[in-house]
């Protein structure tokens, strides 16, 4: 029921995963688009960079997290994208922010749009995690369908790797909504070109896959129901974790943990406490404190909470 698909003003294209999808997109943006930067949240997936750099393009920050609240800098955000010259990219995180699992509300998301709409700024999302943050495919996919209803143009990156447990298929699809459906017709074939010397074709079998689940509606039914399933299976260790550290009285207030969304959570440990936990506990985890919620169980929070607790003690 997507006005866009009626109209017929999207051109989807299938790519490897979410990170083909970004390639593709970024390579499309730096031959055929006029103006060549692309703003992107700091922090953020580290893999961002990279892809549009290589693609091309010039890469700049707009501040997004908080660390003194842990949560967002919006006011940050809404300067940065204010001072962005008319017409550059932006590349937005559709829900579950990778890595720091802060999302702006629905009422922020609309402040954005209008910032981003009035500046003619093209917004770029990447949406990894769709179903993941709230266990509802249609609430996580808000953010999106608040740009494509508005009749303006974006760009979305779609990955299944995480929803469908597809991570080796690689399955992902690149989709431009654009003004008018003769736009869409051209901008297809601009994106096999680029597609062609790439990679050629996109495999078929995880393709496959989520087409006959998603024409399937009993398979469709059952894929919500588990998918829910996998988001609440996280809400419940963050809840248990933000519980084992309370028992232990660690010190510093830990309910970012549980209003932070998705699959990764910015504890706010620093570089050396991380390593401490690393050193003395065997906890594995990126430099900057990002954990991923779904790599814990009910047995592994004591230990996790255990070492926490003695970084940060240890370290006050």
């Amino acid at each position: 029921n997507s006005p866009a698909i009626q109209d017929n003003r999207v051109t989807t294209v299938q790519c490897l995963s979410g990170t083909g999808s970004l390639r593709v997109g970024a390579e499309f943006l730096a031959r055929h688009y006029h103006e060549k930067t692309i703003y992107i949240p700091n922090p953020t997936w580290g893999n961002h960079p990279k892809i549009f750099n290589l693609a091309g393009l010039s890469v700049k920050t707009y501040r997004y997290y908080d660390p003194a609240t842990k949560g967002l800098d919006f006011q940050g955000l809404l300067e940065d994208l204010g001072a962005a010259p008319s017409g550059a990219i932006v590349l937005l995180h559709a829900c579950a922010h990778n890595p720091t699992g802060v999302d702006p509300t629905l009422e922020q998301w609309e402040q954005i749009r209008q910032l981003i709409r009035s500046k003619q700024l093209l917004p770029f999302f990447d949406s990894a995690y769709q179903g993941f943050a709230s266990g509802s495919l249609d609430a996580d996919a808000e953010s999106v369908r608040m740009f494509v209803a508005d009749g303006g143009e974006c760009l979305a990156a779609q990955s299944y790797a995480k929803n469908m447990g597809l991570y080796g298929e690689r399955v992902g699809a690149l989709s431009i909504v654009c003004k008018a459906a003769d736009v869409a017709s051209r901008v297809e074939s601009q994106l096999k070109l680029v597609i062609r010397p790439m990679y050629s074709n996109p495999p078929i079998h995880g393709a496959s896959i989520v087409a006959a689940i998603l024409k399937d509606s009993e398979m469709y039914q059952e894929w919500t129901v588990e998918l829910k399933a996998m988001a609440d299976r996280i809400l419940s260790m963050r809840q248990q974790l933000f519980e084992a550290l309370s028992a232990r009285g660690t010190p510093g207030d830990w309910s970012h943990i549980i209003k932070q969304i998705g699959m990764f959570t910015f504890t706010g440990l620093n570089s050396e406490q991380v390593a401490f936990m690393t050193k003395e506990y065997h906890i594995y985890m990126t430099s900057d404190g990002r954990i991923s919620m779904a790599g814990l169980s009910s047995r592994t929070v004591p230990h996790l909470a255990d070492a926490i607790h003695a970084a940060v003690t240890r370290s006050t």
